[in-house]
Formats: structure tokens, C-alpha cells, sequence
């Protein structure tokens, strides 16, 4: 199977959480991981690199917690995507650090490089904000699926 690293997976999963959230709220790692069904000390470790690139703001202390650095309308799934995995390339002929000896006779290398393109721009074209409220309502989503686990747990 092509895909993401389930870290990337999360990585979006805590980016959308913010993005759901009001504008400039912070929040716990804790809520985060609780909210979203994630493992608290896999979380801890995606809040690092997703600092470095711009897309959270971290404070610690008794009021700490994370926020989105910058408004969810301009962060991309590409963003955190490069983030977490530091680039992309659907082969590694396409991966324009390392290069490739045969790119000049392969007659596939052009494909997977105009595939990985295909797929930058879509990604780049996809904002936080509209994953937030979209018309699939992802904040109605987790409030369903959390309404029917309390309801199967019997709260």
C-alpha cells in the first residue's frame, strides 16, 4: 500500500483538532489526545516538529498547551504532510534531493515525478479551515462518533 506514516496521520488529526477550535484557543496535549482518540505520548512527539515548520505554537507551564501558529485557512494538508515527513516523492527517481542516474532514459521516472507533482498541488490546495467545517462537518463527526461511544458505554 502507497500512503502516509500513521505519525502524519495523527499530525493531521491534532492540526485539525485546533482548527475546529476558536481562533487562538490552546489547548492540552491531554484534550487533544483524549478528544481524539490518539495515544498521549504519540502526540507529544509530533508537537515538535510541527513547531519547527511553522504550523503550532507551544507554551509550557501550568497555562500551557499548543495553538496553530498561524490561522487554519493558511496552513495545507501538504504543509504538515512536509513536515512530518519531510518531503515527498512517490518513487525515489522523483525525489528531486537525491536525483537519479537513469532520469534522462526512463521513460516511467517522468511519470512518477508529474504524479508527485499532481499530488503536491492538490494538497496544497486543501486548508485547515475548510477541513473544519466542510460540507462532511468533521467537528459534527467527532461529536457523533463521541455521542455514540458514551451512549455504548452507558453515560
Amino acid at each position: 500500500m502507497l500512503g502516509i506514516s500513521r505519525q502524519t496521520d495523527y499530525a493531521v488529526r491534532v492540526v485539525l483538532h485546533l482548527a475546529c477550535l476558536e481562533k487562538g484557543a490552546q489547548v492540552s496535549i491531554a484534550e487533544i489526545s483524549e478528544s481524539r482518540s490518539l495515544p498521549m505520548p504519540f502526540v507529544r512527539r509530533l508537537i515538535k516538529p510541527l513547531v519547527t515548520r511553522g504550523i503550532l505554537v507551544s507554551a509550557r507551564g501550568s497555562s500551557g498547551g499548543i495553538r496553530l501558529a498561524r490561522s487554519a485557512g493558511d496552513i495545507s494538508l501538504l504543509d504538515v504532510v512536509q513536515a512530518m515527513e519531510g518531503g515527498m516523492a512517490l518513487n525515489h527517481c522523483a525525489d528531486a534531493d537525491k536525483g537519479c542516474p537513469l532520469s534522462g532514459d526512463c521513460p516511467v521516472q517522468s511519470v512518477w515525478v508529474g504524479a508527485t507533482n499532481v499530488l503536491e498541488r492538490h494538497l496544497a490546495q486543501v486548508h485547515f479551515d475548510t477541513l473544519a467545517v466542510g460540507p462532511h462537518g468533521h467537528v459534527v463527526a467527532h461529536q457523533r462518533l463521541h455521542t455514540e461511544t458514551s451512549v455504548a458505554a452507558g453515560n
